[in-house]
């Protein structure tokens, strides 16, 4: 669960639809037909703690710098989601822009660099989200990417960071 920009907990969609389809190839694969779903959120607690989140900046800005901690989260988080990007992932990131700019959420600069970024091959959105430069921070300061990782996960980046 996550808190959401109106202060109430909830569950982002894509975490529900990855439990689902890890539930449906468990029952499907018959190793389990009861307590499926402690073992698969047991193994992403397990997998949060063997993460090793990359902090170190290549850039030469301030780390006095009030906002470079939260670039440094983002960043951070950024580079595990990107070792885990596939297709799917960034159709759902997609739909996400495409609601923010319904809603007016988003500046339409910002998403036009993102559709520009989706439109890339998948190693050149690894790069593109995982750069430390003036372009990367700005991407990641909205990013449609945000809520991909475990709730585990990010709470693991937020403490190493």
């Amino acid at each position: 669960m996550v808190i959401s920009e109106r202060g109430r907990k909830e569950v982002p969609i894509p975490t529900l639809l990855e439990l689902q389809e890890r539930v449906e190839g468990e029952r499907k694969s018959g190793r389990r037909k009861l307590h499926t779903l402690e073992p698969i959120m047991t193994e992403a607690r397990r997998r949060a703690e063997r993460m090793r989140p990359r902090v170190g900046a290549s850039g030469s800005r301030d780390r006095s710098d009030p906002h470079r901690t939260p670039e440094l989260r983002s960043l951070a988080y950024h580079r595990v989601l990107a070792s885990r990007l596939r297709r799917p992932m960034i159709d759902a990131a997609q739909r996400k822009l495409r609601r923010w700019q319904e809603d007016e959420r988003i500046d339409p600069r910002h998403a036009e660099v993102w559709e520009e970024v989706f439109a890339m091959p998948m190693v050149e959105i690894r790069k593109a989200i995982t750069a430390d430069d003036e372009r990367g921070r700005d991407l990641r300061q909205n990013s449609p990417l945000a809520g991909l990782l475990s709730e585990p996960e990010r709470r693991k980046i937020l403490e190493k960071v």
